[in-house]
């Protein structure tokens, strides 16, 4: 595989590039609304409100906990997972600013 060439972009390009991607994913929206709502989570019960097993939750976990947009804590047998403060509102700014940052009449 070819190599992505990130390096020839700005950090902000790719602190965005990274939330878009943990995004992108229809299951990681719906877990990261489900952390939103609960504000704290047990992995197991994320698993019993979304439609894919163990294993696949686990990965979209990994996904958004390496973006930075959640945080987990280890308790006993499990981990719980909660909504990361700081970075869920770095990412909210650079979505905005992009957003933004288009003023309409294109075309």
């Amino acid at each position: 595989m070819g190599a992505t060439k990130t390096l020839e972009f700005t950090v902000k390009h790719n602190s965005l590039a990274k939330y878009a991607k943990a995004l992108a994913h229809p299951a990681r929206i719906a877990i990261l609304q489900l952390l939103a709502k609960k504000q704290t989570c047990i992995c197991g019960d994320i698993v019993d409100e979304i439609p894919l097993s163990q294993s696949t939750v686990s990965q979209h976990l990994k996904e958004l906990k390496d973006a930075g947009l959640i945080k987990g804590d280890i308790e006993g047998a499990k981990v719980c997972y909660c909504i990361d403060d700081k970075e869920w509102k770095a990412a909210q700014q650079s979505l905005n600013k992009l957003f933004d940052s288009f003023k309409g009449n294109c075309c």
